[in-house]
């Protein structure tokens, strides 16, 4: 499970106190973003074929990114 007791959540509740919705800091609220959207990109890519790591360093020589 997510541990999220590093976050700065507050929350609004109703007239019973239960929990309606949730506010946090911005920079927080975009870092899980962030972590959203990577895990989006994993999950469309789990299936790709991989390539070497001394594979992609040699393209990268030879393309003279590196």
């Amino acid at each position: 499970m997510l541990d999220l007791s590093h976050l700065k959540l507050q929350f609004v509740t109703n007239e019973t106190g239960e929990k309606e919705a949730v506010i946090l800091p911005i920079e927080e609220f975009n870092e899980l973003i962030e972590d959203l959207e990577d895990l989006v990109v994993i999950t469309e890519r789990q299936d790709e074929e991989t390539i070497p790591f001394n594979q992609v360093i040699d393209e990268l020589k030879k393309d003279g990114r590196l």
